[in-house]
Parts: structure tokens; C-alpha cells; sequence
């Protein structure tokens, strides 16, 4: 399908944390959702898509000098850029497919020479934005599920362009999508492990879980994303605790969190861990090590010996890194066994990646979080967990933020309606035996069908941007 993007509209909806929140060296009591709606004219005729994102400081781009204002100023900006980018773009002839547009704004706002490391995410922010609105435009326009429409080839994907190894990859590939997820629950460096350790301010008069010993016990977890602070001795204490109130069998990823400044350094780590013989069970049930150094240092040659040692426990993936569509290739020539998955960094790049992953014959692809929140940046995301067929996701954002408040009345009640096999009846997310149900999300538009009160926000452009 050839689309023409006409107008952008962006508003911003405050959505309040329930737990203290520390993102990088930000901690959140509360942060806007930034959403994007835009309109385009298609073959089928009028259209808009819709897509939404938490501003989220510190990690897109984390300069500690730039205010937490400014962050969200530039992700905002951001999407406006991108947005500019394909409207120019599809304004030629007949319009474009999505799948040209995202690789116009991709290489017009990203890959540039000129732009450099650090800005990089933050771009990818914007262009990710936008392009999951066309995607659910495009969807739909055609009256068709995210799958049907990625399998049925709607999106024009021609991931040759980018690597000639991928001529004829298509997205029918990947089989059926998947309708159950195992859920990958987040550990935060200053999250509570067990009651005693949990604030008084921060205990609630409802019964929803607030330590890591009653997220276990509440939702049947045995799946784990544990976040390390670079200081070995925290860590080994940490993960120790961890692994005594973590179930038999259990498996984990740890998030290095960019805080080690060599990656050999986190291998000593963990042989210490091992020495020790407190964490048997963790270090047996480890899935992946995730971003163990800082972005900035990934590629660096003289990583690549603790980039092996890590190697030899779990394949090692980079997140931060991530930043630009050579990033996965170089990773993969330095040792790196795979690359995570996050809406915020694009649809059609997680499915380059995926499609690198087939013609290399190895490699791991695994779903992260950036605190995805009802309806949209939660629903597109699991989408699209769903259509690679990934085995679990991290998932952290009905943890810190107040479920549903964020959302109108009527969005509460349709959303109910609409999926009553993701979220239980008070709106929280229902994970059944530490597992979601993602049948639901096959809905004509991208994961999501119902409207979204745009009026419940703060309008921070009008289209034309």
C-alpha cells in the first residue's frame, strides 16, 4: 500500500508513577506520554494511525547536563523532524510504501554523517514514532491485523536495500505468530526484594505487589531481568539475595546497564559469583547478558576479550548500542551474540535484525522494555513480540505507573471490552502464571482498534509540524 502523510498531530498525557522510578540518573515520580496521530491519504482512501511513547529521560540520550525538560523537548522534536521527513517524501508521485518512507526518514534523521553518537537514539525515538503511526494507518486502511498485514507483504519490505544477503526475505518467514508470552520481570538496582525492605511511603492500601517477593508470589514469575550496578560487590550481595528468593529452575537476563567499563570486569564478576556458591540456580538459568559497558565503548577492539568471556555463560547483546542500523553487524564481528527488541527503536529495524539473525543462521533477538504503558506503546510492542514468535518479554510498566489512570473512562471500558485476557477487571495486567495473553492484540490496526480521547492531553503540535 502507497501512503501520502499529511498532517501530525502530537499531544503529551501526564501518567503518574506508583513506585519511585530511577531511569539512568533520573528517578521518575511521573513522566507524559508523548502520542502521535497522523493522517494519510491512501489507495483505499483517508486514514490516520496512531502511536504513543513514554518521554522517557536518561536513556535515549544520557547527557547529565541537559535538563529532563530538554530530554523530552528533543524526543518531541524528534518526531517532528521524522514526521517532516516523510510527508516530503510521500508527497511525490503516487505517495509510498510504509516500509520507503521509514527507510526515507531513517536515513534522512539518523544515519547522516553529520548527526552524531549521542543523538542518535534520540532520533530513532522520532522516526520509530511516526512509522508505527503509518504502520496503523496502514493497517487500518486495509481493515487488517498488524500480522496479516506484515506476512501479506502490505508494508513493502525490501530489506535488500540495507544488506544484500536479505533479497526475497519475507516476513511469511517467521510462521505463526505467537499468542502467549512468558513475562521477564524487571529487578531495578533500587527496587525491593523482600517486605522489610519497602519504604513506608511507598506501601499501598490496595493489595498490588510493591517487593520482588510478592511479584513472585501475586503472579507465578520464574522469569527475571536483573539490572547490576558496576560495583562488584553490590552485585554479587544483590544477585545472591536474588537467587534465594527466585524460584527452582527460574531463568534470568542481566542488564550490565551500560556500568561496566570493561566487560572483562563483569566476567570476573560473576566467576566470583560462581566461587562463592550462593546463586547456582542464576547463573545455570542465565538467557543473556545484556549491554554489559557503555554505548560509547561497545565497539571498542579491546572489549572483545570480556565480550568472550561473557560469551561463555550466555550470549551477549547490545540495547544502547543499538543506535544505528550498522550497529547489530559490528556488534556480531566483535563477539556480540545478539540484540534487543524495543518499539522505540522501530518496527521494521527489529525485523532487519531478525532477518540478519536468519541469514547468519545463529543469533538472539530479545524483547525489551522502555516502561510500556496502555493502550499503544504496550499493544504495539506485544504486537510485534508476537510476530517474531519470541519466547518472553521484559515487561516493567505496570510495575512503576498506575496501571490505567493515565486513561479516560471510555478508553478504560473499551480497553476492558476489548482484551479481558490482558487485563484482569481492575485494569491491572493479568499475568496468569507468569505468562500474558496476546490473542486479543488480533485486532484490525496495530494491536489496537479503539479510538484514543486525543483531548485527554496537552497538544504540542498541530499539523502541519
Amino acid at each position: 500500500m502507497h501512503l501520502r502523510p499529511k498532517n501530525l498531530r502530537l499531544i503529551a498525557r501526564r501518567c503518574e508513577a506508583r513506585l519511585p522510578f530511577r531511569f539512568g540518573i533520573a528517578t521518575m515520580t511521573e513522566a507524559p506520554m508523548l502520542i502521535a496521530e497522523v493522517e494519510v491519504e491512501t489507495e483505499a482512501g483517508p486514514a490516520v494511525g496512531r502511536a504513543a511513547e513514554l518521554l522517557v529521560p536518561k536513556w535515549f540520550s544520557k547527557d547529565p547536563k541537559s535538563s529532563l525538560e530538554q530530554d523530552r523537548r528533543d524526543l518531541i522534536d524528534a518526531a517532528r523532524l521524522a514526521f517532516d521527513e516523510v510527508r516530503t517524501f510521500g508527497s511525490v508521485g503516487d505517495g509510498a510504501t510504509p516500509f520507503e518512507l521509514w527507510a526515507h526518514a531513517q536515513m534522512a534523521c539518523v544515519e547522516r554523517p553529520d548527526v552524531g553518537a549521542s543523538d542518535r537514539l534520540v532520533r530513532t525515538f522520532g522516526v520509530s514514532l511516526i512509522e508505527r503511526a503509518l504502520i496503523d494507518a496502514t493497517c487500518t486502511a486495509l481493515s487488517s491485523t498488524f500480522f496479516d498485514a506484515l506476512t501479506e507483504d502490505a508494508f513493502g519490505i525490501r530489506f535488500e536495500a540495507f544488506d544484500g544477503r536479505l533479497d526475497g526475505w519475507s516476513a511469511a518467514s517467521l510462521g505463526r505468530r505467537t499468542e502467549s508470552v512468558r513475562l521477564r520481570h524487571t529487578v531495578g538496582l533500587v527496587d525491593a526484594l523482600t517486605d522489610e525492605e519497602v519504604p513506608d511511603e511507598d506501601r499501598r492500601a490496595d493489595d498490588h505487589p510493591v517487593c520482588l517477593a510478592e511479584d513472585i508470589a501475586a503472579f507465578g514469575l520464574d522469569c527475571f531481568k536483573l539490572k547490576v550496578s558496576g560495583s562488584v560487590e553490590a552485585d554479587l550481595l544483590r544477585l545472591e539475595t536474588i537467587a534465594s528468593l527466585t524460584p527452582e529452575g527460574a531463568q534470568f537476563t542481566l542488564d550490565g546497564n551500560e556500568q561496566y567499563e570493561d566487560p572483562a570486569r563483569l566476567a570476573a564478576m560473576l566467576d566470583e559469583l560462581e566461587e562463592r556458591g550462593n546463586a547456582p540456580g542464576l547463573l545455570a538459568g542465565l538467557l543473556a547478558i545484556e549491554q554489559p559497558v557503555h554505548r560509547a565503548n561497545t565497539f571498542a577492539p579491546e572489549t572483545a576479550d570480556g565480550v568472550a568471556r561473557l560469551a561463555e555463560r550466555a550470549p551477549v547483546i547490545i540495547d544502547e548500542a543499538d543506535a544505528d542500523l550498522s550497529a547489530y553487524p559490528r556488534a556480531r564481528a566483535l563477539g556480540y551474540g545478539g540484540v534487543s527488541m524495543k518499539a522505540c527503536k522501530g518496527v521494521f529495524r527489529a525485523l532487519l535484525a531478525r532477518a540478519r539473525i536468519d541469514a547468519d543462521g545463529e543469533g538472539m533477538q530479545s524483547a525489551e522494555d522502555l516502561t510500556n504503558l496502555p493502550v499503544l506503546p504496550l499493544h504495539q510492542d506485544l504486537a510485534m513480540v508476537s510476530a517474531l514468535g519470541l519466547p518472553h518479554v521484559e515487561r516493567n510498566g505496570h510495575h512503576y505507573f498506575l496501571g490505567q489512570s493515565h486513561l479516560s473512562e471510555e478508553e478504560r471500558a473499551r480497553l476492558q471490552a476489548a482484551h479481558p485476557t490482558l487485563y484482569s477487571p481492575e485494569g491491572r495486567l493479568l499475568i496468569d502464571d507468569g505468562r500474558l495473553d496476546l490473542s486479543s492484540l488480533a485486532v484490525k490496526g496495530f494491536g489496537y482498534q479503539g479510538p484514543i480521547t486525543m483531548s485527554l492531553g496537552e497538544a504540542v503540535t498541530e499539523a502541519p509540524a
